[in-house]
């Protein structure tokens, strides 16, 4: 079983993926794409999107993080590529799903999957530039419009040279309406001959279950599931043991997520920037986990309006009492 943290613009920063790896369950994290355009990107931008370069590429829990690259450009992709190489990255992501119109109309993300070919140039490209041990990730969907191209997207980057094909489980146009298409996923694992990472609408162990029966894939990436419910890879880790065997995990409670994660992330958020930035974090964060426990949805409600950090966390502190009584 291989879990990774998917990468989502604005949820899995560094902080973030600091906090989720502590909790554990996780084996690899993708950063937020790095749009490239027209030149190569300074390595200040670089150590902003990952300061775990600082950490030889990992977080301080051991967690090996990929640099995620957005563009069309093969040329200006494999050049920063490899300068991200270089500064210590320990693998390249390529982002062929974003459905962001703006992203779109740039040549950028899904795009690309109107012309899977685009994302065999691509990847070959980096593939000549990097050193063979260098690892190259595929993340796609299964279309742009429809999901009559998704062997041949699977076939594109398996040929290319991608060491590992995630697929999120839906078209462009889908964006992210429920339900996902595992089944999709099935097609394109069965035309390859790499390691496939199912990806969507994976909420709780029992939706893990499902995905492997449809999809066939036991890896996955996990994304706003991980947000709402921190420790959702190891319950889903503890699926896995031997019938019979007493379940090895209990599931964190409101009271604990908020004592021992959401108080950390807002200091840790203000730390890494500034106030405002962790403000609109905490209430972002608080709210995704209201899909998961009623007593934060609750606790959104309360903080929403709110300035400060210090407001924030006198109410969560006050939040947390309710709930341990």
């Amino acid at each position: 079983m291989f879990i990774s943290i998917a990468p989502m613009e604005g949820v899995f920063d560094f902080i973030t993926r600091e906090i989720l790896t502590e909790v554990g369950g996780f084996d690899q994290c993708v950063t937020e794409f790095i749009r490239v355009t027209h030149q190569l990107i300074p390595d200040k931008v670089f150590l902003r999107y990952a300061p775990e370069l600082l950490n030889e590429g990992k977080t301080t829990s051991g967690v090996p993080v990929f640099l995620q690259l957005l563009g069309g450009n093969p040329n200006l992709l494999a050049e920063n590529a490899h300068k991200a190489y270089e500064l210590g990255a320990l693998g390249i992501d390529l982002n062929f799903g974003c459905p962001a119109k703006t992203v779109n109309r740039h040549d950028g993300g899904a795009t690309l999957l109107k012309n899977p070919e685009r994302l065999f140039n691509i990847i070959s490209k980096i593939k000549s530039i990097l050193p063979p041990e260098v690892p190259v990730t595929s993340k796609v969907r299964l279309g742009f419009e429809d999901k009559s191209l998704c062997k041949d997207i699977a076939q594109a980057s398996c040929s290319g040279g991608a060491t590992r094909l995630t697929v999120h489980a839906r078209t462009k146009i889908e964006g992210y309406k429920p339900p996902a298409h595992w089944e999709y996923i099935a097609q394109m694992k069965d035309h390859v001959q790499i390691p496939v990472i199912a990806n969507g609408d994976i909420w709780s162990p029992e939706d893990y279950l499902r995905c492997v029966e449809v999809s066939g894939c036991k890896d996955i990436s996990l994304g706003r599931p991980a947000f709402a419910r921190p420790d959702l890879a190891k319950e889903i880790r503890a699926t896995q043991k031997p019938k019979g065997d007493k379940p090895t995990y209990s599931p964190m409670s409101a009271h604990q997520v908020l004592e021992t994660l959401f108080l950390k992330f807002g200091k840790r958020s203000a730390d890494f920037k500034d106030e405002k930035f962790a403000v609109n974090r905490s209430k972002q964060w608080a709210r995704y986990l209201g899909r998961t426990y009623p007593g934060v949805l609750d606790l959104f409600q309360e903080i929403k309006r709110l300035k400060t950090l210090v407001e924030i966390q006198e109410c969560t502190r006050k939040k947390i009492k309710s709930l341990k009584h």
